[in-house]
């Protein structure tokens, strides 16, 4: 479940995106915000670092500082930049290994850019960089361990996957191609070159079995969010609504180049926040 991924791949510093984040985490009572805004920030630090234009080994180098960091914070010395998580961590159960997981996704993009990994490397990188981030959310959320597990699985793959379609002139912008080698392929694509793919007229044979999947995965979280309260699943289902709303502009649009930039109307925004937000 990832927290405003938006361009290149996963990267949580977008306003205009970033709206749906705050609007589905300002409804949460204070501790829980409180939480969310760490996981956030988190986000934001590890992928802010994977995004520069830093050289590759100073960003492997902050990268793996980090990983030292968390190690420091569960073994109960903390460092500055991680004192605020202490009674989060604490009080929901958040776990060391989701945080490292989230780590390990930002740095898949550092030593070399992604270009049209097989679908293998893709779902590993769709749950390490949204799905782990999912992982720390629920927790925060109070849903049961099981379904926890599940909707961060399923949503965080959806709201990934609607990312990288939704992303794909300007991921191919940074060098990066996060469609997978196999669709591709099997569309008669054999180039890995993003701006050479994003040209293709065969495009759309990759990207709707791709927006097929994901709404798939949103099917599956929305069955899980169904059987749990409402109020415990009010802000994963804003993000959910949200980002299936933009799924189904892109559907709607059509993936043949020139792309036009899709964006949910505020008007749909509103509607969505009315009906999830206030229970």
């Amino acid at each position: 479940m990832t927290l405003e991924a938006t361009s290149p791949g996963a990267s949580y510093g977008s306003t205009a995106s970033g709206s749906s984040f705050y609007a589905a985490m300002r409804i949460l009572p204070h501790d829980q915000r409180e939480a969310m805004f760490q996981i956030y920030s988190f986000c934001r630090q590890v992928d802010d670092i994977a995004d520069s234009d830093g050289p590759r080994e100073e960003r492997l180098a902050a990268l793996q500082a980090w990983r030292t960091d968390i190690d420091a914070l569960y073994q109960g010395n903390p460092p500055p930049r991680l004192k605020d998580y202490v009674a989060s961590v604490k009080t929901f159960g958040l776990k060391r290994e989701d945080f490292l997981a989230i780590v390990d996704g930002m740095e898949m993009d550092v030593p070399q850019d992604i270009r049209a990994p097989d679908m293998a490397t893709l779902d590993l990188y769709c749950d390490r960089v949204a799905s782990a981030v999912g992982r720390l959310s629920v927790r925060v959320f109070g849903l049961p361990e099981e379904d926890g597990i599940q909707l961060a699985y399923h949503l965080g793959r959806a709201l990934q996957l609607t990312n990288i379609l939704r992303d794909i002139d300007e991921d191919a912008g940074l060098g990066r191609l996060y469609l997978p080698r196999e669709a591709l392929l099997h569309a008669g694509i054999t180039s890995n070159d993003p701006n050479r793919v994003i040209a293709e007229r065969a495009l759309p044979k990759v990207c709707l079995p791709l927006a097929q999947r994901a709404k798939v995965h949103f099917e599956k979280s929305d069955e899980i969010m169904n059987r749990n309260k409402r109020r415990t699943v009010r802000a994963p289902r804003i993000m959910s609504k949200y980002y299936h709303s933009i799924l189904d502009l892109l559907i709607a649009r059509g993936f043949n180049a020139p792309r036009e930039p899709v964006r949910v109307s505020k008007v749909t925004r509103i509607l969505i926040l009315l009906r999830y937000a206030f229970i």
